[in-house]
């Protein structure tokens, strides 16, 4: 009876061992992605900003503005591989109480590695011809200390970032990641040339160029960033590449509010993923292998105690024949 018990607690402790390294190996890959039902707002702001405004028509300057993106999952365009996500931005002079611009993506991306994907309608601004490619809302999960490519919406192409360093945010660690663009070319802007100081002319197409620091600070486990910053400055030139008017010139960084939001996030998802990826699977592991040691000390000492009786019934029958 000891030894079928040893036996059982041994096939116990073997199939839990198996169970922690079925877990850790390929649950984990099946069960740890993006979501698919995301909803989020983060909001960043910038002061002392110099820019023309479209709502008045003048170069406005030292005004106080907000970036806001809202981010909704599409949870019936996404998939278990595939999650799709909708993004409005609005940027707003707080301090004339106009708006600059807004923006909107529906970006679909793997849920594994955040790479984008060109499916489920995606489109920027409603341009859903474009070809997608590299990072879009969020890093990879278990996000590396390597250069990222990650598509910027403004030149519409992927730009690298650059893994720089790791940084406390409240308390979370995170890995920084920067991106740096100087006099790029974004395209063009037609407008009337009495704003550009070419009053002859009615109408004028110039050429627009970029230049800005993007920083984001991400957390590596689940790939979310919970800080960022960016400076950027967008203006026109004339055909000797001389600045005639500037766009925007600012530097935004995430409100607190938002960042102590998005590392409580960050922190909740990582414990979830440490559950699953660390801690069930030890636990598992440790339980498995006492139960596999105890069944076979069972099993072992079982068959060892027989031994010795049977020895000892031999030697009493010797000596009983002797006798």
């Amino acid at each position: 009876m000891r030894r079928l018990t040893g036996l059982v607690i041994s096939a116990l402790g073997a199939f839990l061992i198996v169970l922690a390294l079925l877990i850790r190996f390929f649950v984990v890959g099946q069960v740890v992605k993006d979501p698919l039902n995301e909803s989020d707002v983060f909001t960043l702001t910038a002061s002392n900003v110099n820019y023309f405004s479209p709502a008045l028509l003048s170069e406005e300057s030292g005004v106080t503005m907000e970036d806001t993106s809202t981010v909704q999952g599409d949870n019936a365009a996404g998939s278990s591989g595939t999650a799709v996500w909708n993004t409005f931005s609005y940027l707003y002079d707080e301090t004339n109480g106009k708006p600059f611009e807004y923006t909107t993506e529906r970006l679909a991306f793997d849920r594994h590695n955040a790479q984008l994907v060109n499916c489920c309608g995606a489109a920027i601004n409603g341009d859903g011809k474009l070809h997608l490619s590299g990072l879009g809302v969020i890093w990879p999960i278990g996000s590396k200390k390597q250069t990222y490519e990650v598509y910027n919406t403004t030149l519409m192409r992927p730009e690298p970032f650059k893994y720089v360093g790791t940084g406390t945010v409240d308390g979370e660690l995170t890995y920084k990641y920067v991106n740096t663009l100087t006099n790029v070319k974004a395209g063009s802007e037609t407008l009337p040339g009495a704003l550009v100081g070419m009053s002859s002319r009615s109408s004028v197409t110039l050429p627009e160029y970029f230049t800005g620091t993007t920083v984001d600070w991400v957390d590596p486990v689940t790939g979310a960033p919970v800080k960022s910053q960016y400076g950027e400055h967008v203006y026109l030139t004339d055909s000797s590449g001389t600045e005639v008017l500037n766009l925007l010139d600012a530097s935004f960084g995430s409100t607190p509010a938002s960042v102590a939001s998005a590392v409580s996030t960050a922190k909740k998802y990582d414990n979830l993923v440490g559950l699953v990826e660390v801690i069930i699977p030890l636990a598992g592991g440790l339980a498995g292998v006492v139960l596999l040691a105890v069944g076979i000390f069972l099993a072992l000492s079982t068959g060892a105690s027989r031994k010795a009786e049977d020895e000892q019934q031999d030697e009493l029958e010797g000596g009983a024949v002797t006798a």
